[in-house]
This record gives C-alpha cells, structure tokens and sequence, in this order.
C-alpha cells in the first residue's frame, strides 16, 4: 500500500513525499480507516512502528478551518521531548496547511507558553500538568476540541499521570473522538477506557513483547561494571573484532549508538569512564540534566555531532531518533517490557538494527524474564578473550554486611521509693518575712513591749 492509497489530501501527500514517507506501516494503515471514521480507538503497537504519524494523518485528514482561536485538536504525551517530537513531525505535514500547531510542558515559563496559546492555535501537544496549568488559568480552553489522542499512555501511567489525565478528560465537551495509543495494555489503561470511551475500536500492529523481526540481538556474560567497562570500549574502538559495523572512527560513519544504563548515576559513571577515548562523539542524557541540555544533546545526537548516547530508559520511549544502527544494553532494565522500548530504537520502520546486551550474574533473573516475554532466547555470544576481567568491585556492587541485630535483656528495674536525705541547716531557710514583734520575741526569750502608754487628761 502507498500513502496516495489513503485518500490523503494533496497537501499531506506532498509533505509526505517532500519528507520522504512512501509506504505506511502496518499501524497507519490499520489505524487510519478507523480514526477517519470517527469511532474512539486503542492502538496497540510496539516502539518504532511509527505511532506518531498513524494519529496525526487521520486528524490532519480531517481538519477544517475555523475563525475560532481554540484548538480543534488535543494530543497528550509524557515528556517535554516527546512534545517537541511531535510538534516537530506536525511541522513537517503541515507546511502546506495553514495549521497552527503550539507544544506546551513543565519547566519553562509559563506566561510564554499562555501568551503563545491565547494568540490562537489549531493543535495543541503537551504534557498533562502543563496543560491543566494552562486550562484552570485560563489561557487555554478546551471548548472547540474535535479530537484527543493520548500517546503512550502506558508510560504516563507508570510517571504517575493519572489523575491529571482524568482532570483533563473531565474538561473535554462529550462529542469528541478519543483516541489512545500504547505499547502495552493492562488492567490500568482499561478502566480508563470504559470510563471515558465509547465503544473504542482495537487496533493491534504486533503482539506486546514481539522484537521487531529486523533487529539482530545478542548477550554477553560479564563479571561487573569493571568489566562491562572493558568491554563496551573494546567494542566501540575494535568493532572489525566484532562485525557489528560500527565503524565509529570513520568521519562519515552513518551509526548512532544508544547505550542504556539503569540509572542516572551509573549514566554518569560509564561517561566518565569512557570520556577520555571518545570526546565531543559522546553525550549523555537523563532527567538530572536541564531541558536545554537535554534537547541540545537530542539534536546533536540526530545530526550525527554526537555518535555515542548514554541514556537512562527516559529516551527509551516515544522519541522518533531516526537511524540509531546500534542500541547496547550495558545494564539490564528492571522493568521487563522496557527491553522491548530499548531496542526498538533500532530497526525503526525499514531499517535493521543490532542490539547487545550486557548481563552479570545478578541480572540473570531480568534475562529469564525478557526470554519469557518475547518467547525467545537471545544468542549468547563468547566472552572475548583479549578483553581484560576485572576483579575490582565498584562501591554498587560489594557484598553487603547484614548483621543479625542482638537481642539485649534488660532486668525491670526494681520499684524503689522516693530518694531523700536530710537538708543542710543553711538550706531549710525559707523566704518568710518576720515581724519586729518575732525578731524581740526571739531574742529577749520573750516578747518585749513599751508598756502600755498613759494619757493624760485633757483641760
């Protein structure tokens, strides 16, 4: 199927082309029908199966100009680089459409953003909490809105989005479309569904836990962080030893290497650690870093300044980097179904892709599960003997001593009475005042008065 198959206007199709969009995937072409139909929709499809752009056709599809300076079109996403994405990829589509599309998010000023908003605007895309921010100001109303579509749904759930979620549906008119897109579904996402859709339509691109077809995986068994060490950078300065093709020393090499670590800290260690070898091609991203640092080192990462990215599962969601040939696992993720979002950077649309993955015995438990849920083994691949072992441990990882508390038995005090012991004489004093009448009473032995006073007769 082509895009013209759609009966797409003339004005999607050339910015189409122009971008160089020729097939939909199976998720547009299953999605479309049904979001030009009107009906609510849950679209279920794994990362890098092009989501984006299976929502917004249909709703550019179908928008008409209005005078009215409120937006027709409502998106919701988690993240303020997914808002950027997204208003990014509508940009593109809309260059020969006389739509104003306006991206809204926390940690930036929000007069901005409102004065932005209160100009006018067609499509609004942002995160929920800037969104109601916006709302219960006034800056922002929700009267005119046609269509909501909430991307990845599954992820604003897990950051804790829900009631802001609801907040938002709560203001939205009656006679709207509702559309949901996520990778996963559960019971969460479920009752949202019953509570604020009507009769929504499933719409299912791939299995949740399937790895894209086009994505070559493989593990490696490692010791420690030490040796992880070793080797990521045994792979990244010898790739011929390896046959990943990543050619990273070639000046025009066209791979983008993601590299996930299981948290912002150890994000931080393995840059340092690596700082030194590669220089200006290596960057690193999480949510400690500020929002200009974070978009700035997005961009970079996508014009190919920066070739090796260092990232937390934070860029492991909804962002559409284009190109990334290689994603390295250098810890296992906690959470299961974040395995299947870390790869699926790769192998996006039509292109292949690689992944490896780095596992210490302790992980061996996050393998089994990942093994589970994609009902495959990943090839394990021989540990390289060139590649030193270390058997040094880093802070993380050295054994921790649990002492069995002691249970100390302490006696019950015997009951004793009151302490006390006679007064010093000087202390029995008390702040009495004494008469004149007691001072000579105390000293004559006896009270000594002037006798009784005679009077006289008056004449």
């Amino acid at each position: 199927m082509k895009f013209q198959d759609l009966n797409l206007n003339k004005f999607l199709l050339n910015a189409l082309s122009e971008n160089g969009y020729e097939n939909p995937t199976p998720i547009q072409e299953k999605v479309f029908p049904v979001m030009n139909s009107g009906k609510d929709l849950i679209g279920i499809a794994q990362t890098g199966t092009g989501k984006t752009l299976a929502y917004l056709l249909p709703a550019l599809q179908q928008w008409k100009f209005s005078k009215d300076r409120d937006p027709q079109i409502l998106i919701l996403v988690p993240t303020r680089e997914l808002v950027v994405q997204v208003v990014g990829e509508l940009k593109k589509l809309t260059e020969y459409m006389n739509v104003v599309s306006v991206g809204v998010y926390g940690g930036t000023n929000i007069n901005t953003q409102a004065a932005e908003v209160e100009q006018g605007l067609d499509v609004i895309v942002g995160t929920p909490g800037r969104l109601l921010d916006l709302a219960y100001r006034g800056s922002l109303r929700f009267k005119s809105i046609k269509k909501v579509i909430i991307d990845e749904v599954d992820e604003m759930l897990n950051l804790g989005f829900r009631t802001q979620i609801k907040n938002i549906l709560d203001l939205i008119p009656d006679k709207v479309q509702h559309s949901m897109f996520s990778a996963t579904l559960d019971e969460e996402i479920e009752a949202l569904t019953h509570e604020f859709f009507k009769s929504p339509e499933k719409v299912e691109a791939a299995p949740p836990g399937t790895p894209v077809d086009k994505i070559s995986q493989s593990l490696f068994k490692v010791k420690n962080f030490n040796t992880k060490i070793n080797l990521i950078r045994d792979i990244l300065m010898n790739p011929e030893a390896y046959d990943f093709g990543l050619n990273i020393d070639d000046e025009n090499m066209e791979a983008k290497i993601l590299v996930f670590t299981s948290s912002k800290k150890f994000a931080d260690k393995v840059f340092e650690e690596l700082e030194g070898d590669f220089d200006e091609i290596l960057g690193v991203m999480h949510s400690n870093k500020s929002q200009n640092y974070r978009l700035n080192t997005i961009e970079n990462f996508q014009n190919g300044e920066v070739k090796i990215l260092i990232a937390t599962d934070l860029i492991s969601r909804g962002l559409d980097i284009s190109e990334v040939s290689h994603v390295i696992n250098f810890d296992m993720p906690e959470i299961t179904e974040n395995y299947i979002h870390r790869i699926g950077r790769t192998g996006r649309i039509d292109k292949k892709g690689i992944a490896i993955s780095f596992a210490t015995d302790k992980e061996e438990g996050q393998v089994q599960q990942i093994e589970d849920l994609m009902q495959m083994k990943i090839p394990v691949l021989e540990f390289p003997d060139h590649v030193p072992v270390s058997n040094t441990l880093i802070f993380e990882e050295e054994p921790k001593i649990h002492m069995k508390p002691v249970e100390v038995k302490i006696e019950p005090l015997e009951e004793k009475g009151a302490a006390f012991h006679e007064k010093k004489e000087k202390n029995k004093k008390v702040n009495k005042k004494i008469t004149k009448a007691e001072k000579m009473k105390k000293k004559y032995k006896k009270p000594k008065t002037r006798g009784q006073k005679k009077r006289g007769k008056r004449k």
